[in-house]
């Protein structure tokens, strides 16, 4: 590596520095304020050097990694998503977990950096360094408080499929070798712009590498493990899997497949287009039938990434435009909405999950049931938010390619989808005797969700003391949300330097 070389990774490079500094600090002095201190400068400079990297670029550093403005662009978002979920993470660990709380800190950077190598990979080794690296953190991360049985089956269910996952990406990895000579993602792609599109071979390697991919970004049918997994996690965790893990991974699917004329092969097409389907209706019917908020959220992350498959499907640089737009949507409103769930988390009671403890909220917390109605609005796609801005490029880009069953789809499902995002939001403004539609006037429910269940309380949802980490993070994401809804212009700008890279 040269000087050059080494400036445009330096986003990478203070990434994993600061991971090892926090490892230091936790060894030599442990406290739970200095390391969240140290690991949000750490990402606020990692995040900082992207202006000093973004001069080098694009560049190939060891034949590994690509460093460009489309790495640039998902590296950032996946340093903001990042930041985000440790500041809503210190207030949610100071409440609700007892002993050593440092280490999720150096966990949760150590996913980051493996998330952001995944960005920039033009490899098949890089990619997988990245993956095992993401991966590794996640499996404790998800089961960080050992006490919580429900955490410690979430991760390892996380743990086993993953693992199955890794094996069928490396068994499609060594087929595309062993047809084609090389991993690296360009000579793959000049290459299969020839006659191995047609090959039995090279399409076997495609669907094996894109079943371990699917796993990651919990498409169905590889969707099973999510509801279980996120509603077991810890909230920020489940946050942070939601946007940074899955952004990351769509971040190399598309780098994979930009160069690849994916619609030179009509089977592939047909088993993405029915893979995006799947996953709308599939996540927006399982969704109607939850009542916990967190199960709710797992099945409609898995009906926004068929969402995004839509605009995958789409030819030319719109394609690349629709995807990055609704990922930074995708990022800002799911954040917020795993946010609402932490800063309301309570040392006694627990998380406030069903649907139900959130009964009354505006009586008791009126600015968090606001931010909360702000993000799930976003989530279904309604006007002045960024994600009703990230759904008019899909549906555009999916229009100019005339991919209209997948739109029709993508029409029903935002209507189903709609109905249990009001579903909750009705339940916060609702008369705490009142109740809602189809529920019963008393929640006779036992466990950590009575102490918060309106109909047992007789009353609003307690007030609870809202983090300053958590409630300055909410602050910004709804600030993004409004701001990317009623001003695209901002962002738009930035994704359009990063299509030349990468078409």
């Amino acid at each position: 590596m040269g000087y050059a070389d080494l400036l445009a990774s330096l986003p990478l490079v203070l990434a994993a520095a600061s991971s090892v500094a926090v490892m230091l600090i936790i060894a030599f002095y442990r406290n739970h304020g200095l390391a969240a201190l140290a690991t949000l400068a750490g990402l606020a400079v990692s995040f900082a050097s992207i202006v000093v990297a973004a001069p080098y670029a694009p560049r190939n550093v060891t034949g590994l990694l690509v460093i460009d403005g489309y790495a640039l662009f998902f590296i950032g978002l996946i340093f903001a998503g990042t930041f985000a979920a440790a500041m809503l993470a210190h207030g949610y660990l100071e409440k609700t977990l007892r002993g050593e709380r440092e280490e999720f800190y150096l966990l949760l950077l150590l996913a980051a950096t493996g998330a952001a190598v995944l960005a920039a990979s033009a490899h098949f080794a890089s990619f997988f360094l990245g993956l095992e690296t993401l991966s590794v953190s996640l499996y404790a991360l998800i089961s960080y408080p050992k006490g919580s049985e429900r955490a410690v089956e979430a991760g390892v269910k996380y743990l086993v499929l993953a693992a199955v996952s890794s094996a069928f990406l490396l068994f499609g990895m060594a087929l595309v070798y062993a047809r084609m000579g090389t991993m690296q993602f360009s000579g793959i792609a000049s290459m299969a712009l020839g006659t191995y599109m047609g090959d039995p071979v090279f399409l076997g390697a495609l669907a094996l590498i894109a079943a371990g991919v699917g796993f990651k970004l919990a498409v169905a049918p590889f969707h099973m493990w999510t509801p279980d997994v996120y509603e077991g996690a810890p909230p920020p965790v489940a946050a942070f899997v939601a946007t940074v893990s899955k952004g990351a991974m769509f971040a190399l699917f598309l780098r994979y497949f930009a160069r690849v004329d994916i619609h030179q092969s009509r089977s592939l097409v047909l088993a993405v287009a029915v893979i995006s389907i799947g996953s709308m209706f599939i996540g927006n019917l399982l969704a109607l039938l939850q009542n916990n908020v967190k199960r709710v959220l797992a099945y409609s992350s898995i009906a926004h990434l068929g969402y995004l498959l839509v605009a995958f499907l789409a030819a030319g640089a719109l394609r690349v435009t629709a995807s990055e737009y609704y990922l930074v949507s995708y990022f800002i409103t799911m954040l917020g909405a795993f946010g609402v769930v932490t800063v309301l988390a309570g040392k006694e009671a627990g998380e406030m999950e069903d649907i139900r403890d959130y009964r009354g909220l505006f009586a008791s917390h009126p600015v968090i049931a606001v931010v909360f109605s702000a993000m799930l609005f976003s989530l279904a796609g309604i006007p002045l938010t960024a994600g009703f801005i990230g759904k008019f490029y899909v549906i555009a880009a999916g229009a100019g390619s005339a991919l209209w069953t997948l739109l029709i789809a993508l029409a029903i499902n935002s209507a189903i989808g709609l109905f249990y995002y009001v579903r909750i939001i009705v339940s916060m403004y609702s008369n705490v005797e009142a109740g809602y539609p189809g529920e019963e006037a008393a929640h006779t429910g036992s466990g950590e969700h009575a102490v918060f269940g309106a109909g047992q309380m007789g009353g609003a949802p307690p007030v609870i003391a809202i983090p300053i980490g958590g409630g300055l993070a909410l602050a910004g994401l709804t600030l993004g949300l409004v701001w990317f809804g009623v001003y695209p212009p901002t962002l738009l700008s930035i994704i359009q330097k990063t299509i030349s890279s990468l078409m």
